[in-house]
């Protein structure tokens, strides 16, 4: 998550206060981001992204064996405002919205038992930065108004994970901190993500059939590093010696196959790396490098004859805390090109210099073009895998179950591994948190690796305790954090961080899901999936001795950040250190072991018969905040068009031909798309004349295809659009093309009205 929230402190305290809009605006926070930063870009070599495939127990394909599943994928449009929102992810006020590089979209993806309907499990991977309370909340409630046919769905079953991408429009968080950056909660933003998923969801259910499933994993060697090593470093040697890297390259892959026909209808995957891939400048809307991913793979696979034409690709996230897509490292960019400093991330003392290095650096593009080469590369580990599971991989088999249940995480007493009773905290945020990180440095003089007495200016203590002191009590919970933000314990104007937490598992047959609130570093995923495994394994064994398929042993996974956001989970080793992600673990020091015992102790529910009795406490209900938050995003007010000019007139039109690799750039007399979000449509699109048909080949969802929207006169409610088409060397055929943009005017009055532009026709050689 973020950092940038000191001077924003007293933004806060201006919202406690219930103060002025100008007041929180002019406070504003350190630009630290709820989740990180920039870096810039330059190419590398990447040819060869993942080694030879690796499988637990090779089989035949998962067809040979019969349906042994209800399965159905579904994806919808979740694009919420794409101008004058806030970005959530970086948490930099300035961060607004300005246009759209590629749409967001949920992917759902359910699977049932065939003999008994009310077994289901449903998956939603969101191009969003994470899961969300409210967001769960709404969903939840929106299956309930769909009818009886929906039943099955519910509160244990439904698992919504967010592939943390940091360049989707915010203001739809449940909780206040991250409202104070994007000025609140916007409803447009919010009902876009709720009425896309519950669409992804409807669309997964009407597409249910018998099938089969595989599973399998790869090593994608390129796309991710270790962003925080000198905290990994502190796990123990004989732990890390268990493993060949810093981080995971493991990316695992479960194929959905119908029995009829044999179509693969949808991959899910999970490979821990940030989405950050774009920077703290980027003010487009994306669903950066996963959300590339996901693209890449379903257009070539609905192309393909193996697949679906509605064939969806998930990219969920693992445990990606301490992961980064800026593989080339982190350096100070001071003038001087040394490498940032290894124990705090810092250049001559300060965090701002220190930034990420994606693999295309050197164009100065806001990580464009770094975004799309590590997308490309889990396309590529991912497409390789795909293929591979035609003839290998492991055949699931068994029940579906689910669980799913609240904890109170201020005050959560349990058995540490050491066999003492040990309790977590209210949740806190430490001084480190504000020095963000290499993909996203913080302000002012806070660092990282920051503990005990804090290093950074007396007046942060001052301004921490104007909103509120913690306790003596409170401060020996969390040492050796430096509590910088007690935000577990403010309530005003309504809570600022959960405190109350999701506990859900999953079990399809031998896969077990943990559904993570947070982010897990790679240490801290490792210790959760090995402590499942070891559980699951005794209880694989005794609930099904019988069995002649290969489900004895588990195969765990995590996925998150979900249902909920809890910022990070850090080892005990890497929370004493007190970097970035220590400083966010919320719960003090024994956060992880707490999320392993909750989750832990409830597993045996996966392996009991569906209808059993005693069932599950659901625990204390969080609080939705929907109807109190604070919403400080003006509406539009009317869009008009410039004398003696008229909506959608081209402003600066095409040139006659365009070579492959040239951008085509036009302009538009424009209007504001948040009068209409155009979900399951598009903003722009290219159109290319094929035997008298003008055919579309280009929309919103193509990468390529850039729509930016700038207000030219506020008073006069005038604006302009410009879209950019970056012409492939390969992938366009020769022939010609004409640029069309779709808008929607309000008048004085209210009224919206939808008009179009069309440039002139033009050739690409």
């Amino acid at each position: 998550m973020g950092r940038s929230h000191i001077a924003a402190a007293l933004g806060i305290a201006s919202f406690i206060l219930l103060t002025t809009v100008h007041l929180i605006s002019q406070l504003g926070w350190p630009n630290v981001g709820f989740f990180h930063f920039k870096h810039i870009s330059e190419d590398t070599a990447s040819s060869a992204n993942q080694i030879p495939l690796s499988f637990r127990d090779p089989q035949t394909d998962a067809s040979d064996d019969g349906p042994a599943y209800l399965l159905g994928v579904g994806k919808a449009d979740i694009t919420g405002p794409v101008v004058e929102i806030n970005l959530m992810g970086y948490a930099d006020p300035k961060q607004v919205g300005s246009g759209l590089r590629q749409r967001l979209y949920s992917r759902a993806f359910i699977v049932g038992s065939i003999d008994r309907p009310e077994e289901r499990i449903v998956y939603l991977v969101l191009d969003t930065q994470s899961g969300d309370t409210a967001i769960r909340y709404g969903i939840l409630e929106g299956l309930k108004e769909l009818g009886a046919e929906y039943r099955f769905y519910g509160r244990n079953n439904v698992a919504v994970t967010g592939t943390h991408s940091h360049s989707g429009p915010g203001a739809w968080l449940n909780y206040l901190l991250p409202q104070i950056t994007s000025k609140g909660f916007d409803k447009q933003s919010y009902r876009a993500i709720v009425d896309g998923a519950l669409l992804s969801i409807k669309r997964a259910h009407e597409s249910l059939a018998p099938g089969s499933l595989s599973i399998g994993e790869t090593q994608v060697e390129d796309a991710n590093i270790n962003r925080s090593l000198f905290a990994y470093l502190a796990n123990p040697e004989d732990e890390r010696g268990r493993y060949e890297q810093e981080v995971d390259k493991k990316m695992t892959m479960l194929k959905f196959q119908v029995a009829e026909g044999a179509k693969d209808i949808g991959v899910l995957t999970w490979f821990p790396v940030h989405g950050t891939s774009m920077l703290g400048n980027n003010t487009l809307i994306s669903g950066d490098n996963k959300g590339v991913a996901a693209i890449l793979l379903e257009k070539d696979i609905r192309s393909s004859v193996e697949g679906s034409g509605n064939f969806v690709a998930g990219f969920s996230q693992a445990n990606v805390g301490d992961t980064s897509p800026n593989v080339l490292g982190a350096y100070c960019e001071d003038g001087s090109g040394d490498k940032c400093n290894f124990e705090d991330s810092t250049c001559g003392g300060t965090s701002q210099p220190c930034h990420g290095r994606g693999p295309m650096f050197r164009q100065h593009d806001q990580g464009a073009a770094s975004c799309f080469e590590i997308g490309r590369r889990q396309y590529a580990g991912a497409r390789a895998l795909y293929q591979s599971l035609k003839t290998g991989g492991e055949v699931l088999h068994g029940p579906v179950r689910s669980i799913h249940t609240y904890r109170d995480f201020s005050n959560f007493t349990f058995k540490h591994p050491n066999g003492s009773m040990i309790t977590t905290c209210p949740a806190a945020l430490g001084y480190s948190f504000a020095a963000g990180t290499t993909d996203g440095p913080g302000a002012f003089d806070f660092t990282q690796n920051d503990t005990g007495t804090p290093n950074a200016s007396p007046v942060w203590a001052i301004v921490r305790n104007f909103l509120r002191e913690p306790s003596e009590a409170q401060k020996a919970c969390h040492d050796p954090k430096p509590i910088l933000l007690d935000v577990g314990e403010i309530e005003r104007p309504y809570l600022w961080t959960p405190n109350i937490v999701d506990i859900q598992l999953l079990r399809i047959g031998q896969l077990l899901i943990i559904v993570s609130p947070g982010e897990a570093t790679t240490m801290a995923g490792r210790r959760w999936k090995e402590a499942i495994a070891s559980s699951a394994s005794t209880l694989l064994s005794s609930s099904s001795p019988s069995s002649t398929h290969n489900d004895q042993t588990s195969i765990v996974v995590l996925g998150g950040p979900a249902n909920s956001y809890t910022h990070y989970i850090a080892t005990e080793e890497e929370y004493r250190i007190q970097r970035y992600e220590g400083a966010s673990t919320l719960y003090g020091p024994h956060t992880l072991n707490a999320y392993v015992n909750a989750t832990s102790s409830l597993l045996p529910y996966l392996f009991r018969p569906s209808d059993s009795t005693n069932p599950l406490d659901p625990g204390p209900e969080p609080p939705i905040h929907t109807n109190v938050s604070y919403n400080f995003n003006p509406s539009v007010q009317f869009d008009r068009a410039p004398l003696f000019k008229h909506f959608g007139q081209v402003l600066q039109d095409v040139s006659p031909t365009y070579r492959r690799a040239d951008t085509v750039q036009v302009r538009f007399v424009g209007a504001n798309p948040r009068n209409n979000l155009r979900l399951e449509g598009t903003f722009v699109a290219v159109e290319h004349l094929n035997h008298g048909t003008w055919i579309r080949v280009r929309d919103d969802s193509d990468w390529d295809l850039i729509y930016r929207w700038r207000r030219t006169n506020t008073v006069l409610g005038t604006s302009e659009v410009d879209v950019d088409w970056e012409i492939g060397e390969t992938g366009v055929e020769g022939g010609l093309y004409r640029m069309r943009y779709f808008g929607d005017a309000k008048s004085l009055g209210g009224d919206v009205e939808a008009f179009e532009g069309v440039t002139g026709i033009f050739r690409v050689d």
